[in-house]
């Protein structure tokens, strides 16, 4: 709707994932080329966790992306998958037809098929999404597929994708093996605010954007407030703020226009600011104070 107010090839903060608008600062572009390399060089299973909206399934595409084409990519993106269920999901991505087979059958299958891909001189990469909702046992069950080698490869190259509770759940004794078999960990960072002024230049350009700065310095320190850097607050404060700067029939997104989008947005309602988080902390805590020591005063002169 406002693409042609602002001179927009198309919409420049969409939060599904398009390799158009990745933006390779704040360390993804780092992390993208270090996976790209654990991928194609690594032997054990590769973790990559991040908030809420960070931009892991972005990751995931791109890495998809970049990889040669020898490179044979399958997802396990159901995280309610129970541990049986997981060598059928895996066959199913190969197009393997397990029809009728019981589970050792499935598994000889799937292991036949990828020595044959190996011998054809291609590799077999697991993408697991939403790892941290998986229950334990099926998270034990991916782990297994990474003993499937050759006497000097593996066969399946399994990435894991996941929030923090993916961090709290390894940690737990039962899964010391699966931590033990990932040999790189990445962490997705939130943006800091210096780094959201460039991140929102990138998107628009990204979109077709050549005009000056689009977001007012006021705008843009209240974005980065409000979503605490976490890149899909971020897109969808900014797509709130250019529309509300169009009904305006402004030429440029001001602290009032991302102040509307934010009042707009469900994660705003209860975010509240580390240091006001600590203030009113300490207000209830002299509050309560205040009341036991009333309580006590009454009690002693009665």
């Amino acid at each position: 709707m406002y693409h042609q107010h602002f001179g927009l090839q198309q919409a420049p903060f969409g939060i599904t994932p398009n390799p158009t608008f990745f933006y390779a600062g704040n360390t993804r572009g780092a992390i993208l080329d270090a996976l790209l390399y654990a991928v194609l060089h690594g032997e054990g299973i590769i973790k990559v966790s991040g908030e809420v909206g960070s931009g892991k399934t972005m990751l995931c595409r791109m890495l998809e992306s970049r990889l040669p084409p020898r490179v044979e990519v399958i997802y396990l993106a159901n995280p309610t998958l129970a541990r049986h269920e997981v060598p059928y999901a895996i066959a199913g991505e190969l197009g393997l037809d397990v029809a009728g087979k019981r589970i050792d059958e499935v598994i000889r299958l799937l292991q036949a098929d990828l020595i044959d891909k190996h011998s054809a001189g291609k590799q077999v990469l697991l993408l697991v999404e939403e790892a941290q909702a998986m229950p334990l046992d099926t998270l034990e069950e991916i782990r297994l597929f990474s003993n499937l080698e050759t006497a000097r490869h593996k066969l399946l190259q399994i990435v894991l994708f996941g929030q923090p509770e993916l961090d709290q759940h390894l940690d737990l004794p039962s899964m010391r093996q699966l931590k033990e078999r990932i040999t790189h960990s990445f962490q997705v960072p939130a943006m800091p605010p210096d780094v959201i002024p460039d991140f929102l230049a990138f998107r628009l350009h990204a979109a077709g954007y050549n005009g000056p700065a689009l977001f007012s310095p006021a705008a843009t320190r209240h974005i980065a407030r409000v979503s605490e850097g976490i890149v899909r607050r971020i897109n969808i404060l900014a797509d709130k703020a250019l529309m509300a700067a169009f009904a305006d029939d402004a030429e440029q997104v001001e602290a009032r226009h991302a102040k509307a989008a934010s009042a707009d947005c469900s994660f705003t309602r209860n975010n509240t600011s580390p240091r006001r988080r600590i203030v009113l902390g300490l207000c209830a805590l002299c509050a309560a104070v205040l009341t036991t020591w009333l309580v006590s005063r009454s009690v002693w002169f009665r």
